[in-house]
């Protein structure tokens, strides 16, 4: 599948808002992006606000969940998600493959209480001892469509521990930042996308997943086929591929899009 290649994203950011500051009136543009982009987008919405004009609300879904709202119905703009949910969304003809762009690359790390001991977890054979030793863990709900909880019931499958992890699993009922649980001293350690754990105050980020278990998650941005505000939609992708908001994806530990 051949994706926009955004040769508009190298542009300088102002002659992008020039153009549309002649073209079009401000838009309110409805958006949904993976929790798992949320520190992020947190942090560049309101600068993308404040050098369009435009106005964004903003909800932040599982992946799964995301899926599910659009294909029920929902009305997006924009949507960042995960590479899979994107891919469905182009073959289901609600974007297109010229409508869409990576935006960042996350992978899995582990964290715990800010000041508590690091575990070893430095080869997978290390990861599972740390596992086993844990008093309680948490990762994203796989019930509720997050990414990082199917990926940690693949791998727990794989460790040959799941059985033993279930009893001292602590899973958040609803989407949310399960890293908090860490922070307030609810749970002893987490797995979950990098970026989730550095912007969680209160813990310590021990470090990436073993090479051998790890998973890298590629986030698309979509400007939606339904989009009455094309332009702005397409607006707000070219500026998640700018050098300001490069700086914010390494400053979350997330790898940029290549320019």
């Amino acid at each position: 599948m051949k994706i926009r290649s955004h040769a508009a994203a190298s542009r300088s950011w102002l002659l992008v808002l020039a153009a549309f500051t002649v073209a079009a009136q401000a838009a309110d543009l409805e958006v949904l992006s993976a929790i798992g982009m949320q520190p992020v987008m947190e942090d560049l919405v309101p600068k993308f606000e404040r050098a369009s004009g435009h106005k964004i609300s903003i909800a932040f879904p599982t992946l799964g969940q995301a899926v599910k709202r659009v294909q029920d119905g929902e009305h997006a703009d924009f949507v960042i998600i995960p590479r899979a949910g994107i891919e469905g969304f182009i073959r289901d003809g609600r974007t297109a493959a010229a409508k869409v762009a990576v935006v960042a690359y996350s992978s899995m790390g582990v964290a715990v209480r800010k000041g508590a001991p690091k575990p070893d977890i430095s080869t997978a054979e290390a990861f599972k001892r740390t596992l086993l030793g844990a008093k309680s863990i948490t990762y994203g709900n796989p019930a509720t469509g997050g990414s990082s909880g199917a990926y940690m019931v693949k791998v727990l499958d794989h460790l040959g521990i799941a059985d033993e992890m279930r009893p001292k699993t602590i899973l958040l009922p609803k989407p949310g930042l399960s890293t908090q649980l860490v922070a307030n001293g609810e749970v002893e350690l987490t797995v979950n996308q990098v970026q989730e754990l550095v912007a969680v105050p209160g813990v310590d980020v021990v470090g990436p997943v073993p090479r051998e278990l790890q998973q890298n998650t590629v986030f698309w941005g979509a400007v939606m086929n339904g989009t009455q505000n094309p332009e702005a939609a397409g607006a707000l992708l070219d500026f998640l591929r700018t050098p300001e908001a490069v700086t914010v994806i390494k400053m979350m530990g997330m790898e940029p899009a290549a320019p």
